[in-house]
């Protein structure tokens, strides 16, 4: 074989190596998946957004939650029995609000046991998700957020406050028309919110929660920790399965030039020894 074949060879398995890689971590997902599926007797869903980066050009492409997501859950849920309770993994800065409500209202018309987890985080239309689910699951550290609705780049909320505190003579008519629009979006949410939230709290008290989530209570990225959300009355658990995080680990962000956060990945005890090791 000449210095010219093994070039040519050296490049396809270049190419390869990006492909061969992912179909690995799909193949331990997939384990790790029917693994957890087995000991929980469930079905498990993964609603899982990374930031990734176009192969070609390299500028990154946030995820969101959209219409085929939507299509996807409602497809796993139709695969499976009613009784079936689900597990539903939710790593995601939220997205439409038609095809997270979708999702939401899918779920909530289960009869087995839903559950969510949220290793780290599931904001806006991920926590809409969430408030469907029998229990909710955070990680120590993790947060949901407030579910109110965004018109663009401006809150609703927001909006509704700009057009009433002003004369409406100063008013031009986009912002009227986006107020108008405001005020829809914001007493729909409201209402929804409100309607997941009956699978587990009582309409008097979903009410008032949906009424908290849903109305610019807080700034839309406004963090909801465990302890909040207690506090709040949702239902609420800390205690995360180590095999979720697990798999967490097999959904990693695209490599860039200079990685930001570095460390070696193993378990540190007191006294800076690893795990099962004599100092």
């Amino acid at each position: 074989m000449g210095i010219g074949d093994l070039l040519w060879l050296f490049f396809v398995l270049t190419a390869l190596q990006p492909v061969i890689k992912q179909r690995l971590l799909e193949s331990s997902r997939q384990q790790l998946i029917a693994k957890i599926e087995r000991r929980r007797g469930s079905r498990v869903i993964l609603l899982v957004h990374r930031q990734e980066t176009m192969s070609l050009l390299g500028f990154p492409l946030m995820r969101y939650i959209d219409i085929n997501d939507a299509e996807d859950v409602m497809r796993a849920c139709a695969l499976t029995d009613p009784e079936v309770p689900l597990d539903i993994v939710l790593h995601t800065p939220g997205g439409l609000v038609l095809a997270s409500l979708q999702i939401a209202r899918a779920i909530r018309q289960r009869k087995g046991r839903v559950t969510v987890f949220v290793p780290h985080y599931a904001m806006s239309g991920g926590t809409l998700i969430a408030l469907a689910a029998d229990e909710i699951v955070l990680s120590p550290h993790a947060v949901l957020g407030p579910v109110d609705p965004q018109l663009g780049q401006y809150p609703a909320a927001s909006l509704l406050k700009v057009v009433a505190r002003k004369p409406i003579a100063e008013i031009d008519d986009q912002t009227l028309v986006l107020a108008d629009v405001a005020e829809k979006a914001l007493a729909q949410l409201r209402e929804a919110a409100k309607e997941l939230l009956e699978r587990t709290r009582p309409p008097e008290k979903a009410a008032e929660l949906a009424d908290l989530l849903a109305t610019g209570t807080w700034t839309h990225d406004y963090p909801i920790t465990y302890d909040k959300a207690q506090r709040l009355g949702l239902p609420v658990r800390a205690d995360m399965p180590a095999e979720i995080m697990e798999l967490m680990g097999l959904f990693p962000q695209p490599m860039r030039r200079q990685p930001a956060v570095e460390y070696l990945p193993e378990r540190r005890s007191i006294g800076g020894t690893k795990k099962g090791q004599a100092p």
